[in-house]
């Protein structure tokens, strides 16, 4: 089906959308709100991906396919309901709706098999057979997994800090740069709209610390429980993995050697996923 399409790749802290047309070039981005459907309200969905159709970008440019990848896609229902609410706001014909990993899975896999792994606010790994994803090892999200991401980089930090553990030097610099009361925290962590947007957040600082004794530990910790609770339940000495996340990509000078320790053997690393979704999106509708 030839014309332009919409590619929609969202995580907790943003989303992205790219605009591509006939020829296979995305010829507009746009970054909106982050999406996370199983913690966000579908109201405030709903108002995100509305007032991105409403901007002059999207409107009356014959679009003929939206295909979105954002987290949280873990029901037939939820991916149901956003299904229609594309097509009561647009008249797009070919809408595909899938959760993150599967946008990670096609990005560095295609159609091909292999590991594919998201390391960037959340962590998450699957097997691809080049259809689907199977042997998934349930991600949990920020507070009973996520093992590797930014968010549980940060949660760890926070933990430590509010307990005193983190050394003077590193505090004094935190609270120069954040909010470092114990009323903020709570509030970033409990009653924010993304908490793990708030956690994740809080990495960059962490990761600019790591000189730091007490910091590089926290990181190298955090990158060998994503390898043992994660990425050892597959069959990594067979396949590469493939990574897919900004904080990863971000991290990768640290990451790769510990990966390599624990005996896994990275194929691709990438920061984002778009431009392998667009390359399997085009050949998907026989146009490359």
């Amino acid at each position: 089906m030839a014309g332009n399409f919409i590619l929609v790749e969202s995580g907790a802290t943003k989303s992205d959308w790219c605009l591509v047309n006939k020829d296979g070039a995305v010829y507009r981005r746009l970054v909106r709100p982050g999406m996370n459907v199983s913690t966000m309200s579908m109201q405030e969905i709903t108002r995100i991906i509305s007032e991105t159709f409403s901007t002059e970008s999207l409107s009356d440019r014959g679009f003929k396919g939206f295909y979105m990848y954002t987290a949280g896609v873990i029901t037939p229902e939820i991916r149901s309901r956003i299904d229609s609410l594309i097509r009561e706001i647009s008249d797009i014909p070919d809408v595909d709706i899938q959760n993150d990993l599967m946008g990670a899975a096609r990005s560095v896999c295609g159609h091909g098999s292999g590991i594919a792994a998201i390391l960037g606010t959340g962590s998450n790994v699957c097997f691809y057979d080049g259809q689907f994803t199977l042997c998934k090892v349930r991600s949990g999200g920020f507070i009973l997994g996520d093992e590797g991401s930014a968010a549980t980089l940060g949660k760890l930090f926070l933990s430590d800090y509010l307990k005193g553990l983190v050394p003077a030097p590193v505090c004094a610099d935190f609270e120069k740069e954040f909010d470092a009361s114990y009323s903020a925290i709570v509030e970033g962590v409990y009653r924010s709209h993304s908490p793990s947007g708030y956690l994740g957040s809080i990495a960059p600082f962490i990761t600019r610390h790591r000189d730091d004794p007490y910091i590089a530990k926290l990181i190298a910790d955090n990158f060998r429980s994503f390898a043992k609770r994660l990425l050892s339940h597959y069959d990594c000495a067979g396949y590469p993995v493939g990574i897919v996340g900004g904080f990863g990509w971000a991290c990768r000078e640290m990451l790769l050697p510990i990966l390599e320790e624990e005996g896994i053997h990275v194929g691709k690393i990438i920061k984002a996923p778009a431009d392998g979704l667009v390359q399997y999106h085009l050949e998907e509708r026989g146009e490359k």
